[in-house]
């Protein structure tokens, strides 16, 4: 009798456990389930294994999907997270439905050779809408940090990664180049944060060594050391969670109400080599191409022409790409570049042809193959010239204010507890700033219902307060030329700052277009 209960119990047994393996096996699987972020003290490290990522890969589906919308939601790699920054970060976007209009806008050129690049390299699909949250998709971006472009490269680290940049290019702008650069950079930085790709979102914002500081911080305190629990700078707090939510605002467009831009899953533009230098204006002119839109589309050229040393190409609308060939074959390389012959007079300088033709020395002794500052009279040179409708033009892109901006003021109520550095932190300004629109002594106690007036900036408007350090060298030409303001906006922002000659180590303060990065 026990031995027959014995063989039930085991059957029994038996029939349970391939019940539940054949539940499991067929149990649907969720590919991007919604998460809650760690709280302490539990440590979630963000990571694709390996095997997943070339199952992946192998379906993606880029060839036959006509929307490159589509095509890009179905590389998504990172895990939908809930947590009250990214919460946050929604809100934003979703209460700004027209900047998510003009991004896409300004996205449509360039998105089709972000998203191919990200998927040749098997990075997550969230990754081609970083320029976004660095630049809003404005290629011509400029931080006060000097970094530029649509990924914000600093000077050096554009340089690091192969980015050139002199007087006629700046290829931290050009979208093909920095592209592959931006890949380059965050795949460096995936792996060096061991495959979470949160903290290597991070170290793009805020650097690898702020990052690792952070960690090996929380190490010795015995916290966890996952993106959400790290004490970082402000801005790299609120980065990650942007990528985040505007990666889930665009994939869930029609949940939240949010209209896409229709944008085809192929090719728009195409590359055109070239062997020589050529005027832009002249390039436009063959391709029957307004000259906003050459600029537009080949963002890295600062001047009126391509660089003489190269990358000698253009990045021309597919339709205009034949027509443009043909007649550049029929044009010689001594037309593609207007020049000026000019004879050197007795007691002129280099220096004031230079200005004269609004030409860099360096340029000149480039053309006529100088080797130094040395020239004499009756001496003959060739001076390439800038073209006046392309200075302009130049200008006018830039989007230079008609007049000084004025951030708006907002009003403060003093509650009981608040002192002046924790209302200054509250709105991203300095004490003595506080101190000083309000004509009060910064150690004085503050009282409950006193009205503060605070200049700054809010979420909503297009423009943002920056502060500049002054470095040896500059003028406030120079300034203004590199941030794309005005001269007599600048004297304008900083009347009491600018009653001498500038100074190295002196801060100014200008406002520029929020989406300037």
């Amino acid at each position: 009798m026990i031995r027959t209960v014995g063989r039930v119990i085991a059957l029994l047994a038996c029939f349970w456990l391939l019940t539940a393996c054949s539940q499991k096996a067929v149990r649907p699987v969720e590919p991007r389930a919604v998460t809650k972020a760690p709280s302490a003290p539990v440590t979630v490290h963000i990571k694709l294994r390996e095997s997943e990522g070339k199952a992946a890969w192998k379906s993606s589906p880029a060839r036959t999907i006509d929307n490159l919308w589509d095509r890009l939601f179905a590389l998504y790699r990172l895990p939908e997270i809930d947590h009250p920054r990214i919460r946050r970060e929604l809100r934003w976007y979703l209460s700004h439905p027209e900047y998510l209009q003009r991004v896409q806008e300004r996205a449509r050129p360039y998105l089709y050779t972000i998203v191919t690049e990200i998927e040749r390299h098997r990075l997550p699909g969230e990754l081609a809408l970083l320029p976004v949250v660095e630049s809003a998709f404005r290629p011509e971006a400029y931080s006060r940090m000097r970094a530029a472009g649509l990924w914000q490269f600093i000077p050096s680290t554009g340089k690091l990664y192969g980015l050139e940049q002199n007087w006629w290019i700046d290829l931290r702008r050009d979208v093909h180049a920095s592209t592959r650069a931006a890949i380059r950079y965050l795949k460096k930085l995936h792996t060096d944060f061991h495959g979470d790709w949160l903290l290597a979102l991070a170290a793009y914002n805020a650097g690898e060594g702020t990052v690792m500081r952070a960690i090996r911080r929380n190490r010795r305190l015995h916290r966890p050391t996952d993106f959400w629990h790290l004490r970082l700078p402000r801005e790299t707090r609120s980065y990650v969670p942007k990528l985040l939510a505007v990666a889930r605002v665009f994939a869930h467009a029609e949940e939240y109400g949010i209209a896409l831009l229709p944008i085809p899953n192929r090719p728009l533009y195409a590359e055109v080599r070239l062997d020589s230098q050529i005027d832009l204006h002249l390039a436009a002119e063959l391709a029957e191409l307004p000259l906003e839109e050459l600029y537009r589309l080949n963002p890295g050229y600062r001047r009126w022409a391509t660089a003489p040393d190269g990358p000698h190409r253009l990045i021309l609308p597919l339709e205009k790409v034949a027509l443009f060939q043909e007649r550049l074959a029929k044009l010689p390389q001594s037309r593609r570049i207007r020049w000026e012959r000019h004879r050197v007079r007795r007691g002129e300088t280099l220096t004031q042809i230079a200005q004269k033709y609004r030409t860099p020395v360096a340029v000149i002794r480039q053309a006529n193959r100088l080797k130094g500052n040395r020239i004499y009279p009756g001496q003959p040179l060739v001076i390439p010239v800038v073209r006046t409708v392309s200075e302009t033009l130049l200008a006018r892109l830039k989007k230079i204010p008609v007049s000084p901006y004025r951030p708006p003021v907002k009003i403060h109520v003093v509650r009981r507890g608040d002192s002046l550095w924790k209302i200054a932190r509250r709105y991203g300004v300095r004490v003595g700033q506080l101190a000083r629109w309000n004509r009060i002594d910064p150690k004085h106690p503050l009282r409950p219902g006193q009205r503060l007036r605070i200049r700054v900036a809010d979420a909503g408007d297009p423009f943002k307060s920056v502060v500049y350090t002054v470095r040896k060298g500059d003028s406030l030409y120079k300034i203004a030329r590199r941030f794309g303001v005005r001269m007599q906006d600048l004297h304008q922002w900083n009347r009491r700052r600018l009653k001498g000659a500038l100074r190295p180590g002196q801060r100014i303060r200008l406002y520029l277009d929020r989406s300037s990065g």
